[in-house]
């Protein structure tokens, strides 16, 4: 089931269409409520906008994970077993214990899994994201790092906009969660 591709991380024509599809709708609204009554046309000007901004907001996520659910079925009908499974911002990592195998499915590119065996993943770690000194100590980034095919993935475990403190909830249990993954992936038979 391993993929030979080399791992490329945005479809770039994917992402074209996700910004491009949207503005050319609520262009194409505005233009065509130009040509109608005016209580019309400003109906199908808010219609364009809203459409876009829902795109943005909403249905572009849910068309991502419908795809990339695609993508986890298809897997499975190969013969992949999904032992653990870590949906990230950027990224979903798919670990099979059983054949020792990672699949990995880009946020800008779900059309395509990239399986390859875990012994093709190297310097596995846990970035705890902790920087500043005495009392600004803290993070805002816990993640798990490893290089596949001289690529480097950082999955995001937990992100926040502000720093907090390394005992905080919200960075323990990130740091919990990369533990788990970094554990997994070692198991399955990366090198750490």
């Amino acid at each position: 089931m391993e993929t030979s591709e080399k791992l490329q991380k945005i479809n770039f024509l994917y992402l074209l269409l996700n910004i491009v599809a949207p503005v050319v709708f609520m262009i194409g609204m505005t233009v065509l409520g130009l040509a109608l009554p005016q209580q019309i046309g400003v109906f199908f000007s808010i219609v364009g906008f809203g459409g876009a901004m829902l795109w943005w907001c909403f249905l572009g996520h849910k068309f991502y994970e419908k795809t990339r659910g695609a993508q986890i079925r298809k897997l499975e009908e190969s013969g992949f077993v999904p032992n653990h499974t870590f949906n990230a911002d950027g990224c979903t990592l798919i670990v099979d214990l059983v054949n020792a195998q990672v699949a990995l499915i880009f946020r800008w590119n779900p059309g395509k899994a990239y399986v390859r065996p875990a012994s093709a993943l190297s310097n596995v770690r846990v970035d705890d994201g902790r920087g500043g000194a005495g009392f600004l100590e803290g993070s805002s980034r816990v993640s798990f790092l490893f290089t596949v095919d001289g690529m480097n993935i950082r999955v995001n475990t937990f992100t926040s906009n502000k720093r907090w403190r390394m005992d905080s909830d919200y960075i323990l249990t990130g740091i919990s969660k990369a533990d788990t993954m970094v554990e997994a992936l070692t198991a399955a038979g990366a090198n750490k």
